[in-house]
């Protein structure tokens, strides 16, 4: 997609975010092609560029597509910057405690009064009600909401693998936003927007909750294999290795008997629905896995392929580095490292009129654009250079 037909082009964001859920929001806006100016405080920036074991991906996966501004927050010159760039910006996103704006003076208040219909979007650990005044964090968070429940075995709750309730969080503020601005375009007015994660979370445990209001049986852990379908499962292929193949319709079940050569149980007439091959499973289940045990990985993909069965390797993270239809022109965002290495991480997945949204700046340096964000501001060039001397300011 060419840059001038990005939709959220002439929108500008400032950030005051940090770890995932905030700049997770940022990412979405960015690469639609959004300015996003990430505000960091002086004289180290965000910490979430230091963060290491399980977040030391954090920075180069969410931060791509945005500027960087390093300002002293709390000094006058730092706070009269932030004014200058608010009363230019359409949006503010922030992902920190409760309270913590309006002690810099940047809250809602105080930025609608320098630009009236500003868009606030804060990023919570809760909504409204009992909880508001906590701290939560993503494993807080899926702790509490029933994700470790269903991720884990039973009585051992386990986090999923990946911030998904942060991520969901940002996602639903940005969803936010973009209502907001549509809004506005109506009405002339801003509003606050507010995303909280236990809400996220609770919003992805909606399918259980009415599993048991429709069946009168509280769903166990996924780990305890229960599924909607009589083979949903993961097999062992001759080689030792595993698939994970799927049959959810009746078509698919005859196609499946058909291409594997499973006539036997293809005329089963215990068989014929998937009600009764979920009722027979644990004799189904056995059955199937002897039979493509000793089927090879690559025959295994080439069968599923012919009869259209879903089916998928069991992958690690860095296996995806090397897949072929992420690798295809546009699923992946080329993001340079802090030691200098060029990495890949996958492009939002999205199409829009028939093309990815790609990178247009790569992950941002402290204070990269410092100077030139101050210098659209009007500062004089002398100005500029006494504040980067005096650390009000840090100018990569």
């Amino acid at each position: 997609m060419k840059p001038q037909t990005l939709p959220l082009q002439g929108i500008r964001v400032l950030e005051f975010v940090h770890m995932v859920m905030g700049p997770t929001c940022g990412l979405l806006l960015a690469d639609l092609g959004a300015e996003v100016i990430k505000v960091e405080p002086v004289p180290e920036g965000d910490n979430t560029r230091r963060l290491a074991g399980a977040g030391a991906g954090f920075w180069t996966a969410f931060n791509r597509n945005k500027k960087s501004i390093a300002v002293d927050l709390k000094s006058a010159e730092g706070r009269a910057i932030i004014a200058k760039l608010i009363a230019s910006a359409d949006v503010i996103s922030e992902n920190f405690r409760p309270g913590a704006m309006d002690r810099l003076g940047f809250g809602y208040d105080a930025a609608k009064a320098i630009r009236p219909d500003i868009i606030y979007v804060s990023h919570k650990g809760f909504l409204a009600g009992p909880y508001e005044h906590r701290t939560a964090l993503d494993e807080v968070v899926q702790m509490m909401c029933g994700l470790a429940y269903m991720t884990g075995l039973p009585g051992r709750p386990l986090r999923a693998g990946a911030s998904v309730v942060d991520i969901l969080g940002g996602l639903f503020g940005a969803i936010g936003v973009l209502a907001a601005l549509l809004q506005r375009k109506e009405t002339g007015q801003g509003q606050v927007v507010r995303s909280a994660l236990f809400e996220a979370g609770a919003f992805l445990m909606a399918q259980h909750m009415q599993q048991l209001a429709v069946t009168g049986v509280a769903p166990p852990p996924m780990s305890q294999r229960n599924p909607a379908w009589g083979i949903y499962d993961i097999f062992e292929t001759a080689a030792g290795d595993q698939l994970f193949i799927a049959v959810v319709t009746d078509t698919q079940w005859k196609d499946f008997c058909r291409v594997f050569d499973l006539a036997e149980l293809g005329n089963d007439t215990a068989l014929t629905t998937n009600a009764l091959r979920v009722a027979a499973r644990a004799q189904l289940i056995p059955t199937v896995g002897h039979a493509l045990r000793r089927i090879s990985r690559e025959r295994l993909v080439e069968l599923c392929e012919l009869c259209g069965i879903p089916y998928a390797p069991i992958n690690r993270p860095q296996d995806l580095f090397d897949d072929p239809h992420l690798n295809s022109p546009g699923g992946m965002a080329a993001v340079t490292l802090a030691s200098g290495a060029v990495s890949k991480v996958p492009a939002l997945p999205l199409e829009m009129d028939g093309a990815r949204l790609g990178v247009r700046l790569d992950v941002p340096q402290l204070g990269e654009h410092s100077r030139v964000l101050l210098e659209e501001l009007g500062y004089a060039p002398e100005t500029i250079e006494a504040l980067i001397a005096s650390g009000r300011i840090i100018a990569a």
